[in-house]
């Protein structure tokens, strides 16, 4: 099933396709994701080799999307021992097969071109 969020007037629409067309699974507050139209479903697993930066976007029942550039990361929930909010800005690494956050400052992102 594909799933996408789509970003506007400060709501976060959760939709999936259903033959050929998008339907509105849920409506949430935008939690500081900027607007836009997220094709989450297009996220690769992520490489628990290296260590993935950018903005969480979704959290569902199984994955934490988080956009890394121009794509997305789908990290597994299991991994987790507390799951980070939507809309933070994270590093992901990964020890001993848990992940481990750190939230990145803004200081950060300007140093390395992220907004």
């Amino acid at each position: 099933m594909k799933q996408r969020l789509l970003v506007m007037n400060g709501q976060r629409l959760v939709q999936n396709e259903r033959e050929g067309q998008w339907a509105t699974e849920k409506v949430e507050k935008a939690a500081g994701v900027k607007p836009g139209i997220y094709n989450i479903f297009l996220a690769a697993v992520a490489d628990k080799a290296k260590a993935h930066e950018g903005i969480v976007v979704h959290v569902d029942q199984d994955h934490l999307y988080q956009q890394t550039g121009k794509g997305f990361v789908r990290h597994a929930l299991a991994d987790f021992n507390k799951v980070p909010d939507i809309g933070i800005h994270i590093s992901v690494k990964y020890a001993s097969g848990a992940a481990e956050t750190a939230q990145v400052t803004a200081s950060r992102r300007m140093k390395h071109g992220i907004s």
